[in-house]
């Protein structure tokens, strides 16, 4: 089973949505884990709310740092789009999305933010 991070560095939004995603698509396939540098210690309670319209528990994952990840071989590292201050781990493969932080926007564009995020885990699991 290939293994997953997807990472940022609150670990609050894009990274817990993109884990939330790949979990859900790719239970079969892959274990996915998401981190931060600087952990917020909570998930958004914007993302748990609109996750849970797509009947995902997003209020049970946890915000972590990269120190806390499972010691095991990562095949694929993602970071969401923060630049210069997102973090690296060791893996097989790096990629890089550029995905706005959407914790400040209203709940349509954050539902757009969601949509892509979605879009990019299917491509990434095919």
């Amino acid at each position: 089973m290939k293994k997953i991070v997807f990472l940022c560095v609150e670990n609050s939004c894009r990274s817990q949505i993109a884990e939330a995603f790949a979990n859900l698509h790719g239970s079969n396939k892959v274990l996915a884990f998401s981190a931060g540098s600087n952990p917020s210690g909570s998930v958004n309670p914007k993302a748990i709310k609109l996750l849970k319209e797509l009947n995902y528990d997003l209020s049970k994952h946890e915000s972590i740092h990269t120190d806390a990840l499972p010691d095991v071989q990562i095949d694929k590292m993602v970071s969401m789009g923060c630049g210069d201050s997102c973090p690296t781990i060791r893996a097989k493969e790096r990629i890089e999305w550029d995905i706005p932080d959407p914790k400040d926007m209203d709940e349509d564009e954050f539902r757009q933010v969601i949509k892509e995020i979605e879009t990019k885990v299917l491509e990434l699991l095919n």
